[in-house]
C-alpha cells in the first residue's frame, strides 16, 4: 500500500521522474512561468519551492545545492541573485497553479506554474500605462471645457 506517499509516479522511473522535474525547474526559472499538466505543475511547485527556499540562503552551499539540482550556473545565480531577493519577505508560496483548460490532443488537464513574483511584477508595469491612459481622456475633456466656455 502507498499510503501517506507524496508525489505521483507519472509512469516514469525515478531518476526519470527526478529529470523530468529538474527539466520544468529550470524552464520555470527561466521563463518564470510556464504551462504544463495539471499533476506535472502540482508536483513541480514542491520542488521549485526547496530550491528558491535554499537560494534564500545565499551560502556557497547553497549555490553548490543548486548547481546540483539544475545543472545550470546562469540559472543559479539567477535563483540566488534575483529571484531569491524578489521573495526575501515571503514565507513561503513563491509559486501559483492556475488552471489553464484541457488540451486539445487527448484532453489532458493543464495548469500554468508561475512565479507569484513575477506576476506582481508584470502587474505593476500594467497599471502604468493604464494608469496613463486614463490621464490622457482627462486632459482632453479640460482642454473642451474651457473652449466651450469661451464660445458661451
Amino acid at each position: 500500500m502507498r499510503h501517506a506517499v507524496a508525489g505521483r509516479k507519472f509512469s516514469r522511473s525515478g531518476s526519470a521522474r527526478k529529470a523530468l522535474l529538474a527539466s520544468l525547474a529550470r524552464s520555470l526559472f527561466k521563463h518564470e512561468q510556464i504551462k504544463t499538466t495539471l499533476p506535472k505543475a502540482k508536483d513541480l511547485r514542491s520542488v521549485a519551492e526547496k530550491l528558491i527556499t535554499t537560494a534564500k540562503l545565499g551560502t556557497v552551499a547553497a549555490r553548490r545545492e543548486l548547481m546540483a539540482a539544475l545543472q545550470d550556473q546562469e540559472l543559479a545565480t539567477k535563483l540566488v541573485s534575483d529571484i531569491a531577493v524578489r521573495s526575501k519577505d515571503r514565507k513561503g508560496g513563491y509559486t501559483r497553479v492556475l488552471k489553464a483548460g484541457f488540451r486539445a490532443g487527448d484532453n489532458a488537464p493543464m495548469a500554468i506554474i508561475a512565479l507569484t513574483d513575477k506576476a506582481a511584477k508584470a502587474a505593476s508595469t500594467e497599471e502604468a500605462p493604464k494608469a496613463a491612459k486614463k490621464a490622457k481622456p482627462a486632459a482632453k475633456k479640460e482642454a473642451k471645457a474651457p473652449a466651450a466656455a469661451a464660445e458661451e
